[in-house]
Parts: structure tokens; sequence; C-alpha cells
């Protein structure tokens, strides 16, 4: 009977994808398939898709290097902020800007709960074997 225990563990591979992620984040602006390209003129929606692109590609190369809990914890909090800032920045009727955000905000989420889940009972030395 095989046993999903990939899934237990910490790997260095989903801090790759956080990355990739994060990268994803930064351009979605100018993804294709815009409705308006009004939109990807906007430059508050512009800073913060590129703010919590690049948050959430530091917070994933900090857990490839030095793993500690509140790098998850703050992983989840910019997912859901993705998910809501287009309500709350006024862009919600965008249409594909808005599905790219609550869709790349929910998977960074579900990414942060994921390892928060991987390293609830780790101690401090075995977080600091994290990527060796």
């Amino acid at each position: 009977m095989s046993d999903f225990g990939f899934l237990n563990t910490h790997r260095t591979w989903e801090d790759w994808c956080g990355m990739v992620l994060g990268a994803l984040i930064v351009v979605s602006p100018w993804f294709p398939i815009q409705e308006q390209p009004a939109i990807a003129a906007d430059s508050m929606v512009i800073l913060n898709a590129v703010a919590v692109g690049l948050v959430v590609f530091g917070i994933s190369q900090l857990e490839y290097v030095a793993l500690q809990r509140w790098q998850e914890v703050a992983t989840i909090l910019v997912g859901l902020w993705l998910i809501a800032s287009p309500y709350f920045l006024g862009y919600s009727g965008e249409g594909f800007l808005r599905i790219y955000h609550t869709s790349l905000g929910a998977v960074t989420v579900l990414l942060g709960m994921l390892l928060l889940w991987q390293d609830w009972d780790l101690t401090d030395q075995d977080m600091l074997k994290h990527g060796r």
C-alpha cells in the first residue's frame, strides 16, 4: 500500500514553487487576455502586484535558506491580501486581473497552509536542517 509521505515533509521544491509563484504575481498585470488595457496603466494595481509578488518571492527564498514558522504565516496573510486586493483597490470589475489575483492568491494561501502543516511539529533544530 503506497503512502503519500512526500506531503508530510517540507521539501525544497516547494520553496522553488513559491519563488515561481511570486514571479507570476509580479508579472500578472501584464498577463495576456486583459479585458481593459487601462488597468495595466493603473499604478496602484501594478505597485500592489509587484509588492505582493516580491514578498512571496522573498519569503520563499528565506524558507529555502533558513526555515521558520513565521514565514508560512506571512505567506498565508499575503495570499489573503492578494485575494482581497481587487475589492479594496477597486478593480474587482476588471475581469481577468481579478481572476488572476484571486487564483494566484488562493494558490499562495494553499501553499502556505501546506508548508505550515508540514512544519507544525518540527523542532527548531529540525527546521535548521531544512534544505541540507
